[in-house]
């Protein structure tokens, strides 16, 4: 709810401050004090352009701020997350037309867009005076009226979860089903591309070893002449070194019973013998290995060209990555496979979803329609009460295929003069006319709906007596669930406000006039109501009817 709002510097506002209740606030003043100035300034905080007229005082900036309660506003509060913006029990709105004319606009001190500006306020404040006509043309509002008289908002609600469930099964069942035709394109080649690696059949490094070993064997006669002559040097020359060694080792044995100090230099000599005659076994075992077979040359300079052939095909560089990529394709036709189990699966979801979702619908559409005529009953009896008892109210259910609302399409029809024409309501009734509706449409589904801060502008324009009365009762009705802002210029309706405001021009002291506004107490509230019925001296009579209202 608003909890306080402050003008400064707009059109003939110096400065002023509002802070009205939680319930019914009243506004009352005589024509051309600024009561429709207020309202101007309060629309610039809910996203109206700037006119840069207003700056009468052109040394100073515009400010129009608004302290608003959202603790208990979740749909707001989620707003302004989703525009992450500061969230907390209190927003505070404002607007800046600065001294050049620019205008600026801030949520919680963070500037912020008008198209933004408008999507958050109108979360806050419903100004009739601009909202009438845009609500009566809102499928979403018509339908929220109808279900909370019929009192099927819970399954409304019901529906729509269901509803969003089953579009999101059913995009989910698109999106694979797109993948799918995507994958379809693709998987033969990808087939063919893998059949050609699965024939390939490589091994780990296979490539690598392949490539290797060829050369190796290409180099055979000169491996194997540096082999054997190695081995020569160590076993089968002259004086074979392994020999020598041994036959050194064994001297020396003889003389450590002599020089026990030799012992050391024996077992080292020793320790060599062995090691070299090792080598000369590893020199002749890798000797037998060298291999000149042109039939197994012929096998891997085969495996080789088709490595490579394959390696430049798919831009790889070694055997791993032939056999990544294998891998890669297998996976990927294998999930073609999966796709189309998730399709079938999905698809019987959707089927199943749809069933209870149109069951839902038509349960939802008889009680509506069982509804309307309550609802139309109603509204009918009470634009008799508001001063339209000419007017006759109607509404059509057509159904459609299913949409978040259902399958209804709810239009408010109007037959403002008994004359057996229905109309649309936002083309058959005039302004004043919309006002009143829409407070009785309101004033009847307030305990079920959530609404932001309604503000009714002369809604009792051309009404008196007792349909004045009228409607500052269903005004009294719907603030107790709803804070409600009222200008009126009906002592029946200012009287039934909760807090009563006056609207006055002064004169400064350079005879300079200004819009103030003040919250009247009982008395002063008393000759306030006594002057709009008897004028600016009231008689005691007028006195006396206004202590009467007002009590």
């Amino acid at each position: 709810m608003l909890q306080k709002l402050v003008i400064k510097n707009y059109a003939i506002i110096d400065h002023l401050t509002i802070e009205p209740d939680a319930h019914l606030n009243t506004v009352t003043g005589e024509t051309g004090a600024g009561k429709s100035i207020i309202l101007g300034a309060l629309s610039l905080i809910l996203g109206e352009r700037a006119d840069t007229s207003v700056l009468i005082n052109t040394n100073e900036k515009s400010v129009v701020e608004g302290y608003f309660d959202v603790s208990n506003n979740k749909v707001f509060q989620n707003a302004l997350t989703a525009a992450e913006l500061d969230n907390d029990d209190q927003c505070i709105i404002r607007r800046e037309i600065s001294t050049a004319g620019k205008s600026r606009a801030f949520v919680n001190d963070t500037p912020v867009t008008l198209t933004l500006l408008n999507k958050l306020t109108s979360l806050l404040v419903d100004l009739h005076q601009q909202f009438g006509h845009l609500a009566l043309e809102d499928d979403h509002f018509q339908m929220e009226a109808l279900d909370a008289i019929g009192k099927t908002s819970v399954m409304a609600e019901n529906y729509r979860k269901l509803y969003y469930k089953h579009k999101s099964i059913k995009q989910k069942l698109a999106d694979n089903r797109e993948r799918q035709s995507q994958w379809k394109k693709e998987s033969d080649y990808k087939q063919y591309l893998l059949d050609e690696l699965l024939q390939a059949a490589f091994k780990e490094e296979e490539i690598e070893n392949a490539d290797r070993q060829l050369k190796q064997m290409s180099h055979s006669e000169r491996i194997i002449s540096v082999l054997q002559a190695g081995r020569a040097v160590l076993e089968d020359g002259e004086q074979p070194m392994v020999n020598e060694l041994k036959r050194i080792s064994q001297q020396l044995q003889w003389i450590t019973d002599i020089m026990p100090e030799l012992k050391t230099l024996q077992e080292r000599i020793t320790s060599v013998w062995a090691e070299l005659k090792d080598i000369a076994g590893e020199l002749e075992h890798e000797e037998g290995k060298v291999t000149l077979d042109p039939a197994v040359m012929a096998q891997l300079q085969e495996r080789i060209d088709v490595g490579y052939k394959l390696l430049k095909k798919h831009g790889a560089t070694t055997t791993a990555e032939l056999l990544e990529l294998q891998h890669r394709l297998e996976e990927e036709l294998k999930a073609t496979l999966d796709i189309n189990d998730a399709i079938e699966r999905l698809a019987k979801e959707e089927g199943i979803l749809f069933k209870e979702l149109s069951a839902e619908a038509e349960q939802l559409s008889a009680m509506r329609k069982k509804a309307a005529p309550k609802f139309i009953k109603k509204i009918n009896e009470l634009l008799v009460l508001v001063g339209m008892p000419n007017a006759r109210f109607d509404l059509q259910i057509e159904t459609t295929t299913p949409t978040i609302h259902g399958v209804d399409a709810v239009q408010f029809m109007l037959d403002a003069n008994k004359s057996g024409q229905f109309q649309p309501l936002q083309k058959a009734a005039s302004g004043g006319e919309m006002s009143r509706i829409m407070l009785c449409i309101k004033s009847l589904t307030a305990e079920a709906l959530h609404m932001p801060t309604l503000i009714f502008d002369e809604v009792d324009t051309g009404i008196s007596g007792e349909a004045a009365r009228q409607v500052g009762g269903l005004l009294r009705e719907l603030s107790q669930y709803h804070q409600v802002i009222c200008i009126t210029h009906q002592p029946q309706v200012a009287a039934r406000g909760t807090r009563h405001f006056y609207v006055y021009k002064e004169a400064d002291k350079n005879e300079r006039l200004s819009t103030r506004i003040k919250m009247l107490q009982n008395d002063e509230r008393i000759l306030a109501i006594a002057r709009m019925i008897g004028g600016e001296q009231p008689s005691e009579a007028a006195i006396s009817n206004a202590k009467e209202l007002v009590n």
